[in-house]
């Protein structure tokens, strides 16, 4: 039977491989019009382009796009949250924590919703960012079947080495987009993610069944709907949940960095060290806090609450210009709107399984010039959690990218770790042996 993994009839799907891998090498290289780009197929060469016209990196994890908060609100009324139990019972049935693949649904934009299905499979994923919130779009990480289906608005299969993300590359992957069954505007994407069983004719068969069954129950519930109200229905304006987002960026920054993201433009400013302090520690309590208890972790035990007051009316008058929506109230103090925080995000990406991305998302320790009680906390928090989820979980290459950073650089157990990890013949021993000998003797 002649493999169906590029248009070469001629050889075999491990040469086939390899030979698509040096064509992508070569093309993401700056050499696009090299003769071994014939070994691919038109619709992934083309996909190639695309995504190199918009610069995609070739080795960069997704953005995540949504945060935890953006993301639940969204998938409560997003169109496809209806249908997700037939999307299930088509796709993942029988034991779902041994399907041997995942399963994702996305947005228009191609960006990720929902993943469910194997452990072992959603867990290595994860770590090159599949995950619930990730960009998946050609645009954000180019060729990959979620993103490339919605592109050219058909069901689609990518498999290996035709991911123009390298980090990508270990995984093949059937997607199909799923229409409005009245406009027939694209509302989402349906993806099955794994090894070969991923993308086999059969597999594209079920992922196309499913979308048409997906279209077919949104068209009934609206139609039922409709019975069920004779009347038109008032539209109702909807609050946008991102009309105005604060994200507090202070990892591996003393000043730390305020953003706030309205419809109307972006706006950043660079807090004192003790504005930054003050909003990490009322970000980290949502619950809100006494002038005693706000002043004992910003300023250190036996604090006066007047020293505290005084600095508050500052930073009231440095928000009131820039961000009126996070002055904070008092009695307690707190903040009335939701503050994001860089660091809070990175735990967010571990507790999703996503690795690699926390770790690249991880710039360093929170504000680590402050001494701030409450600070120390927050700072040896996102560092423990880090460290403990990449010993009990990531990868041995994921796990080494840690070793290299301030926090682990001298870490004994995870060198050692490192170091049962690696294959026997890697070059890499030599170093970590070189390391932990140091650091041992």
């Amino acid at each position: 039977m002649t493999s169906p993994w590029s248009p070469r009839r001629d050889v075999s799907p491990e040469t086939s491989r390899m030979l698509i891998e040096r064509a992508h090498d070569e093309f993401v290289q700056g050499n696009p019009a090299d003769p071994r780009l014939l070994d691919v197929r038109p619709l992934v060469r083309e996909s190639w382009r695309r995504s190199l016209a918009v610069l995609v990196g070739a080795e960069v994890p997704p953005p995540l796009d949504l945060s935890a908060a953006d993301l639940e609100e969204y998938r409560r009324t997003h169109p496809l949250a209806g249908v997700l139990e037939m999307i299930r019972a088509l796709l993942l049935p029988g034991d779902v924590a041994d399907a041997g693949v995942a399963v994702a649904v996305g947005d228009a934009a191609g960006r990720l919703l929902w993943v469910e299905g194997d452990r072992h499979v959603r867990a290595l994923t994860g770590e090159m960012g599949f995950v619930a919130g990730a960009n998946w779009s050609e645009a954000a990480v180019g060729t990959a079947a979620p993103g490339t289906a919605l592109t050219l608005d058909r069901s689609v299969q990518i498999r290996g080495a035709e991911h123009y993300n390298r980090l990508v590359q270990p995984w093949s992957c059937t997607a199909a987009p799923v229409h409005d069954p009245e406009t027939r505007r694209i509302v989402g994407v349906i993806d099955v993610t794994g090894g070969a069983s991923a993308v086999t004719p059969q597999a594209q068969l079920l992922v196309d069944a499913t979308a048409r069954a997906v279209e077919g129950e949104l068209l009934v519930a609206r139609l039922r709907a409709r019975a069920e109200r004779p009347s038109p229905a008032r539209a109702r304006s909807r609050p946008s949940t991102r009309a105005m987002r604060s994200m507090l960026r202070v990892l591996g920054r003393d000043r730390a960095l305020l953003e706030v993201a309205t419809e109307g433009g972006d706006t950043v400013i660079e807090l004192t060290a003790r504005h930054a302090e003050i909003l990490l520690v009322l970000a980290t309590h949502r619950q809100g806090l006494s002038a005693e208890t706000l002043a004992e972790l910003v300023y250190g035990p036996d604090a006066a609450p007047e020293t505290l007051r005084a600095e508050m009316v500052r930073l009231r008058k440095v928000l009131e210009r820039t961000a009126p929506h996070l002055v904070p109230a008092s009695r307690p103090y707190r903040l009335a709107a939701e503050l994001e925080t860089d660091a809070q995000h990175v735990l967010s990406l571990l507790d999703r399984g996503a690795h690699r991305v926390a770790l690249a998302a991880y710039r360093g320790a929170v504000l680590p010039d402050s001494v701030a009680p409450g600070v120390e906390e927050v700072r040896e928090g996102a560092r423990l959690a880090l460290r403990e989820a990449l010993m009990a979980e990531a990868s041995a290459e994921v796990l080494l990218g840690y070793a290299d950073t301030e926090d682990a650089a001298e870490d004994v157990e995870v060198l050692r770790l490192c170091l049962s990890l690696l294959p026997q013949r890697s070059p890499r021993r030599a170093g970590l042996v070189a390391r932990l000998t140091r650091l041992e003797g």
